[in-house]
């Protein structure tokens, strides 16, 4: 189960990265899009490329960066969400691209790692 204080950190991660993706010129399309194969944080335009967004948000690196915890399962099921998407907008044949965003927030700074072409469509 996630407490209030990690899905808090998780918002704040996505806002973040919501407005530094919109800076760099990116039009957001959807946040927190859902459907019955699970969530994708954001899907937004850059150019004429759909770009499906994973933000992974941390306050320490501790543990490692938050990106690293991007791993094969988690690619399959964004994978999976992209596809439905796709058909549900009728964008088959579109270009499409996944990427991560991942945020350290420490002593009140943030650290903004984005990745883009992080992972390949995974089936």
């Amino acid at each position: 189960m996630i407490d209030s204080s990690t899905r808090d950190l998780g918002r704040r991660g996505e806002e973040i990265a919501l407005r530094y993706l919109a800076r760099k010129g990116y039009q957001i399309l959807e946040r927190n899009y859902r459907c019955r194969y699970g969530e994708i944080d954001l899907i937004a335009r850059d150019g004429d490329t759909l770009v499906f967004v994973e933000v992974k948000s941390r306050k320490s690196d501790v543990f490692g960066m938050p990106e690293e915890s991007v791993g094969r399962a988690k690619q399959r099921k964004i994978s999976t969400v992209a596809l439905h998407y796709l058909t549900e907008k009728r964008l088959h044949g579109r270009r499409a691209r996944f990427d991560v965003v991942s945020i350290v927030t420490t002593s009140g700074e943030e650290k903004i790692t984005h990745i883009p072409d992080a992972f390949d469509f995974v089936r």
